[in-house]
C-alpha cells in the first residue's frame, strides 16, 4: 500500500503544483485510487469527489449515465473506461476525470474477461486509455496492481 500513497502524494504535489483538480470513478479498485489521493495532506485542493461505480445502477444514478447511452459499449472496456471518466469529469467540473474498470477475481466477469483485466482512462487536457492484464486471480493483489497503473497514468500525463 506505501507504493500507492507514494505514487499519490505525486500527483497531489502535480496537481497543487498546477492548480488542477482531479475526480475519480473507480470500479473493480473499490475505493482504493480515491483513498490514496485522500491519504495525501492537503486532498481537499485537488480531489473533488468520485465513487465506486460497481453496479448497472450506480452508473445510472451516481453518474447519470442512461442505458441507452451504454448501446454497443460493454462494462470492463476502453470505451466504458473513457466515458466514465469524461463523465465524472464533467458532473464534478474538475480539469481531470479518472477512471478504472475490470475484472479483479477470482474469477472472470460475464463479459469474457479473465480476472487480472482492467481498463481505466483519463481525461481532460489530455486524453488516454489503457488495458492491463495481470495473468493473476489474487482479487487483493489485482486491485492494488489496477489502483497503481491507474495513478501512474494520471502522473504520467500530468508530467507531460
Amino acid at each position: 500500500m506505501n507504493e500507492l500513497f507514494e505514487l499519490a502524494e505525486q500527483v497531489a504535489a502535480k496537481l497543487i503544483a498546477n492548480k488542477q483538480t482531479i475526480s475519480v470513478a473507480e470500479s473493480s479498485t473499490g475505493g482504493l485510487i480515491s483513498a490514496s489521493l485522500l491519504a495525501v495532506p492537503g486532498a481537499s485542493a485537488y480531489f473533488l469527489g468520485g465513487g465506486v461505480i460497481y453496479t448497472r445502477d450506480a452508473r445510472r444514478v451516481l453518474m447519470d449515465i442512461s442505458n441507452d447511452a451504454m448501446r454497443g459499449i460493454r462494462s470492463a472496456s476502453e470505451p466504458y473506461a473513457q466515458l466514465l471518466a469524461q463523465q465524472i469529469r464533467q458532473r464534478l467540473a474538475t480539469d481531470w476525470g479518472l477512471s478504472e474498470t475490470g475484472a479483479t477475481g477470482p474469477t472472470g466477469n460475464r463479459y469474457g474477461d479473465a480476472a487480472g483485466h482492467s481498463c481505466m482512462a483519463i481525461a481532460g487536457p489530455r486524453q488516454q486509455v489503457i488495458t492491463i492484464e495481470t495473468g493473476s486471480n489474487n482479487r487483493q493483489a489485482n486491485m492494488r496492481a489496477f489502483a497503481r497503473a491507474a495513478l501512474e497514468l494520471l502522473l504520467q500525463n500530468l508530467s507531460r
